[in-house]
């Protein structure tokens, strides 16, 4: 891989580690993870203000996209650029012919 692709997976690496570390920053019905550890749940929202919700889900949103391009990104680079489908070609497989009847054979 070249120096693009190892750039490219040190950006995927970090959006991941930061984009786990955002979602469970993220207090849901069950709370967050201050109160799973026995803290307070208080510290997130002192640190960004009243506006937690909002300002944790765009650095989400942020973080996604990044993620995702990254993704493909090194999906292209392994790929060597080349258009090719991940998938690959499929190999159909020769049409098999009916099996040959005796035409003096009635059935009777």
């Amino acid at each position: 891989m070249n120096v693009m692709g190892a750039v490219l997976t040190a950006i995927h690496v970090i959006s991941c580690i930061l984009l786990i570390l955002i979602v469970l920053l993220q207090s849901g019905k069950a709370g967050n993870i201050a109160a799973a550890f026995g803290g307070g749940g208080g510290e997130v929202e002192t640190l960004f203000g009243s506006r937690t919700g909002n300002v944790l889900t765009r650095i989400t949103a942020a973080l996604a996209v990044v993620f995702m391009a990254t993704a493909l990104g090194l999906s292209l680079l392994s790929q060597g650029g080349s258009g090719r489908s991940v998938i690959g070609e499929s190999v159909v497989p020769p049409a098999q012919s009916a099996p040959a009847t005796d035409a003096g054979e009635s059935g009777e």
